[in-house]
Order: C-alpha cells, then sequence, then structure tokens
C-alpha cells in the first residue's frame, strides 16, 4: 500500500525519535523541578511552588510516555489481533490525569489559599535565577519536539499545529503540549513574582499560581479529549482515506470498492475493512483466496496492522466520492449501507 504509506510515513519514522523527544523532556524536567522546589522552599513563592508542582507533573507524566511508548511498540500475538498500540493513549491518558491532578489542581489549591495570607519578604534573586534556566532547559526540550513536529507536519503537507491536534502519536502532542504550557507558566510566574516584589502585595503572586494552574488544566483537558477519541476509535483524514481508496480501485484485481473504514488502532496503525468486487469470474474457493492475499499484501505496509477485505454484495452501489466518505465533525466515516 505504497501511496497511502506515503502519507503516514513521517509519523512511522518518529518512533524511535519520539522516545528521544521523551527522554529529554524527562531530564530536563527532573532537574527543573528539583531547582524549583529548593527555591520555593527558599522564596516562599506560591508561583515558584505551582512551578515546582507544574514541573514533577511534567516528570512523572514523561515516565508514563515512555511506558506508552514501549508497551504500544509489543507485536500483535492472539490474545490482541489488532496489536497493543492503544496501550500508547492509555498510558498517555494516565499522563495527562496526572498533568490535571498533580500540577492544575495542586496549582490552583496552592494559590487560592494563598489570597489571603501575606508572604514574608524574601530575596528573589534565586526565584528569577531558577525561572531563567528552567526557561533555557525547557526550550531545549521544546525545540526537539518543534524540530520532529515541523519534520514530521511537513512531509504530510500539514501546518506543525494541525498536525500536534491530528496526529496519531501521543507522545508526541503530549511533550509539545506540556513543553509549551511549561514556557507560558514560567512567564506568568515570573510576572506574578515581579508584581509581587515591586508593589508588595502578595496577591499577585497568587494569582499567578492560579493561572498557570488553569493553564495546565486546559491543556490536561485537551490532550485527555484526544487521547480519548483514540481509544473509543479514531478514524483516518480525509486525505489518507481517498489514497486507500485509490490504493485499492487501482489495483489489477479490485473492480470496484463498496465499502471502506480505516481507523487508529495505535500510533500511526490503522485498521482496514474493505468490500469489494474482484475481477474476473472465478470459483468461490479461488475468490476467498485472492482476497487472504489481497489482506495479507495490504498488512505488509507498516502502517496497516489487520486488513479485513470481504467480498461486496451484488447489490451493493460502488462508492460514489462525490458523496462519500461521509464526513462528521472533521472526520471521515463511510456508511455500509
Amino acid at each position: 500500500m505504497s501511496t497511502s504509506e506515503q502519507g503516514e510515513k513521517g509519523e512511522q519514522g518518529g518512533g524511535s525519535e519520539s522516545v528521544l523527544t521523551v527522554v529529554v523532556a524527562l531530564v530536563a524536567n527532573a532537574l527543573i523541578a528539583v531547582a524549583k522546589s529548593i527555591v520555593a522552599v527558599i522564596t516562599g513563592s506560591a508561583s515558584m511552588v505551582a512551578e515546582a508542582a507544574h514541573s514533577w507533573a511534567d516528570a512523572g507524566n514523561e515516565i508514563f510516555l515512555l511506558i506508552a511508548e514501549r508497551r504500544a511498540a509489543k507485536p500483535r500475538d492472539a490474545g490482541h489481533p489488532f496489536g497493543y498500540g492503544r496501550e500508547a493513549y492509555v498510558w498517555s491518558m494516565f499522563a495527562a490525569f496526572g498533568l490535571f491532578g498533580a500540577g492544575a489542581v495542586v496549582s490552583v489549591w496552592h494559590g487560592i489559599t494563598a489570597l489571603g495570607h501575606e508572604e514574608p519578604e524574601t530575596s528573589y534573586f534565586w526565584a528569577y535565577a531558577v525561572l531563567a534556566i528552567a526557561f533555557v532547559l525547557e526550550s531545549v526540550s521544546f525545540v526537539q519536539a518543534t524540530r520532529q513536529t515541523r519534520a514530521e507536519a511537513r512531509r504530510l503537507g500539514l501546518r506543525p499545529l494541525k498536525f500536534i491536534a491530528n496526529t496519531s502519536n501521543p507522545t508526541l502532542r503530549a511533550v509539545f503540549a506540556e513543553d509549551a504550557a511549561a514556557l507560558v507558566g514560567l512567564v506568568i510566574a515570573g510576572l506574578g513574582i515581579f508584581l509581587h516584589q515591586i508593589t508588595g502585595n502578595a496577591v499577585y503572586d497568587a494569582i499567578g499560581s492560579i493561572l498557570v494552574g488553569l493553564l495546565l488544566g486546559v491543556v490536561a483537558i485537551f490532550l485527555i479529549g484526544r487521547n480519548r477519541d483514540f481509544l473509543v476509535g479514531e478514524t483516518v483524514r480525509p486525505e489518507l482515506w481517498r489514497r486507500a481508496y485509490d490504493e485499492l480501485h487501482e489495483s489489477g484485481e479490485v473492480e470496484r470498492v463498496t465499502f471502506l473504514h480505516l481507523e487508529f488502532v495505535g500510533p500511526s496503525k490503522v485498521f482496514l475493512v474493505a468490500a469489494v468486487d474482484l475481477t474476473g469470474d472465478e470459483t468461490e474457493t479461488q475468490v476467498a483466496s485472492r482476497l487472504a492475499e489481497l489482506g495479507r499484501r495490504l498488512e505488509r505496509s507498516e502502517l496497516i496492522e489487520r486488513a479485513m477485505i470481504t467480498l461486496s454484495r451484488s447489490d451493493a452501489p460502488e462508492l460514489d466520492l462525490g458523496d462519500g466518505p461521509l464526513t462528521h465533525g472533521g472526520r471521515v466515516s463511510a456508511d455500509p449501507a
């Protein structure tokens, strides 16, 4: 399935690079979390406490994402005929819940409790120093995630942000979104600390903590929603569906295609179901053998985890690309009726 495979090859080649992206993020966040925690104790800053919670949550999430990459790469077996690809979305969901609980909720709660308490005056030199160092380290991680995102988006002809929103790779999406949120959060925390310092009013620091928490909450909800979409069954992009249709329709042995459905069962892994009419007039046994061989040939593509090809009903109409596939909310489905 060479034509269709080209459309997703960028994501396929991203498996090992996704691991590198997660490892870079893990190392950066672990170092940042330790530094922020120490300075949070020294300064008593609510914004710094929120940032420390954020970094610890991100570091823990990266461990979940590494588990996701490892588990999803296991080959299919008799107990899991569609492979283990959806494990990536399960573990990425755990990471997103961790970001929401350990990052967003803790930050908002701490900021609210700090609103009614005056923080003691202290030197904020170390707070600014750690925020600056954290910004550099987070930028290194974000640059790696952005580099991978742009390369894969370019191969698919998509804008980077659209690619991140739609990619079947949950680890890359999580690292990109968390690093972007981390950089914005550092600016918010720095501004809250600065306003506290020049006004002597600790409410700015507390508001900074709350804003960081709300930012993390938005990112976590976005990640949870996208993982949920893939767990319950996300169909492929319209252009990839059409490539698969053309590949089948234009092959020398398929006369017409009456049904075609492609659904992600893991990062860059799809389950293909099709109903076709074969060329020629052969016996039932010969037709069954040709359909099985067509399915096996499709599965040689790294993109196709499993392919099931059946014979069309004699009265089934051919798929009309002018009327279908039917689009629902930007996602593609094909109605077998």
